[in-house]
């Protein structure tokens, strides 16, 4: 595989991709070996999931479980290979969630997100009942639980993101569905003792999936870029799932809020000029930018276990380079743009 001055060049193909994304830091390598008995991470098929798995086989986790009801069996297949032990499951169900085998560290990243709208019931359920649900079932495992930031209600650009001591005022069923479903895991982390961490999430991304990578789709493909959310935050994947695979010793009861993004806030103009001038072709922009957006400060994260790694200025170049090649996405857009909290 290609090299390049941050490591495995992960724009030539989706194994270089993925090589980068599950390379383990010397942390992630410590913090791991600090884990006694095996992992489980339930909703291993999403788009972070499988990458995380790897990620912590790599580090050498003495044991990753990977759940999911696994719609695609070649997921399955590729997780089996690597050296996850899979298990198929619809979490919902009360009998399938009984006979998971019992483990001590649980990574919680199963969700609905996109297709929310016109499927409420779906997104309650698994947003909100879901978590008390494998609450219940776990009350002695140490959890981390992956939500949103969009419970945030949105901040003014020129104050800052926001930190986890904010109210929240979330847009829309999904945002308060991960609302509800962070509440009930406070709830029965309090109720049982159970060590928990929440980590509302912004916006995880790869050069497959990302906020970056459909600005980059509109600009190769001639059409325009909505400005009307102006601002986001992104963190590479890598990065993130690193984040998540040193949170278990900052479990505690009750359950501690983190929120999970890159330390900049991007003008979504300024990454549309970066990405044209890399990509040759020059964008094109509908509406204006509004004075308040959808953004997080991981300050408290960072002050606990450091800045992440990779640069968005890095991942642009990434993003530029992938979407010239005809690099593979996982035709997922992230819906940044929507103000309306309907995904």
């Amino acid at each position: 595989m290609a090299e390049s001055k941050f490591g495995v060049d992960p724009t030539g193909t989706e194994e270089a991709l993925i090589e980068r994304m599950t390379e383990p830091s010397r942390a992630v390598v410590e913090a791991v070996s600090q884990i006694d008995g095996e992992m489980m991470i339930l909703g291993i098929a999403g788009k972070m999931g499988l990458t995380l798995g790897e990620l912590l086989v790599r580090a050498g986790a003495k044991g990753v479980i990977g759940v999911s009801r696994f719609s695609n069996p070649a997921d399955r297949d590729i997780l089996e290979r690597k050296g996850i032990r899979t298990v198929k499951c619809d979490l919902i169900d009360d009998e399938g969630l009984r006979r998971l085998p019992e483990a001590g560290h649980i990574v919680l990243m199963a969700g609905h997100k996109f297709g929310a709208t016109g499927n409420e019931p779906l997104t309650w359920a698994m947003n909100t009942l879901l978590p008390a649900k494998v609450m219940q079932r776990f009350p002695e495992s140490r959890i981390v639980y992956v939500s949103s930031g969009n419970v945030y209600c949105f901040k003014h650009v020129k104050a800052g993101g926001a930190v986890e001591s904010d109210p929240v005022e979330p847009i829309g069923e999904y945002a308060q569905s991960r609302l509800g479903g962070e509440r009930l895991v406070q709830f029965y982390s309090s109720q049982n003792g159970t060590p928990v961490v929440i980590v509302r999430l912004f916006y995880a991304t790869e050069l497959r999936y990302g906020i970056i990578l459909d600005i980059a789709q509109r600009i190769w493909n001639r059409e325009p870029v909505d400005l009307t959310m102006g601002y986001a935050n992104q963190i590479w994947q890598g990065d993130a799932n690193a984040y998540l695979a040193r949170c278990f010793p900052l479990c505690e009861s009750p359950a501690r809020m983190l929120n999970l993004t890159g330390p900049e806030t991007l003008s979504v103009r300024e990454l549309a000029i970066q990405l044209g001038g890399l990509m040759g072709v020059e964008p094109v922009f509908e509406g204006e930018e509004e004075d308040t957006a959808l953004l997080g400060n991981a300050g408290a994260l960072f002050d606990l276990l450091g800045p992440p790694k990779v640069t968005a200025a890095e991942i642009v170049e990434w993003v530029a380079a992938w979407v010239m090649r005809g690099g593979p996405t996982l035709g997922k857009p992230t819906r940044y743009e929507a103000r309306d909290g309907k995904f």
